[in-house]
């Protein structure tokens, strides 16, 4: 599924909403799916400077990790988005669509939202902390701002939360009489 195959919800204000959330969190998933070809190329710059003039730097070596965590991290609101993540699907195809739409709504509100609430309350003190202190890499010759990764932390949850809210509206709309 892409971008183009998510329905165009404005016939409602929940519509309207959970199509507004789609849109941000897919522009965000394209904006950060380039960082996978940013890795790969700063990938084989290290590898070429270390191997062929035996040079390297900490930070950029660094910069590759921060880079696959904000992949991993920002664009898993934008998998779900999409309908590509992860589901065991042994029975989920052969439900009707209020089967799906029962499926998916109770994953939300049983499993994704009281896991994003945990993740938020478990990690904001660590966030905080990392803010308040300013904190960069432990590397000398590190990148600087290792706080700004961290906030991904709670940032991923969020988006996620958001995301998941806007399936569940998604699924139930055509359901419950309103414009699909």
């Amino acid at each position: 599924m892409n971008k183009n195959q998510i329905p165009d919800r404005s016939g409602s204000t929940l519509g309207r909403a959970a199509q507004w959330v789609d849109d941000c969190v897919c522009w965000l998933g394209r904006a950060v799916s380039w960082l996978s070809l940013a890795m790969v190329l700063l990938t084989a710059t290290v590898v070429l400077m270390r191997y062929l003039f035996g040079l390297g730097w900490i930070w950029m070596q660094e910069m590759v990790v921060w880079m696959h965590a904000a992949v991993f991290m920002l664009a898993a609101a934008y998998t779900l988005a999409l309908d590509e993540h992860v589901r065991v699907d042994i029975f989920y195809r052969k439900l009707s669509r209020r089967g799906r739409a029962w499926v998916d709504t109770l994953g939300v509100v049983l499993l994704l939202l009281p896991t994003c609430g945990w993740i938020l309350y478990t990690s904001f003190d660590y966030v905080a902390d990392a803010w308040r202190i300013g904190e960069s890499s432990r590397e000398t010759g590190g990148m600087p701002g290792l706080f700004l990764l961290k906030t991904l932390i709670v940032v991923t949850p969020l988006m996620l939360a958001l995301e998941g809210v806007a399936v569940a509206v998604r699924a139930w709309l055509p359901i419950s009489g309103q414009r699909d």
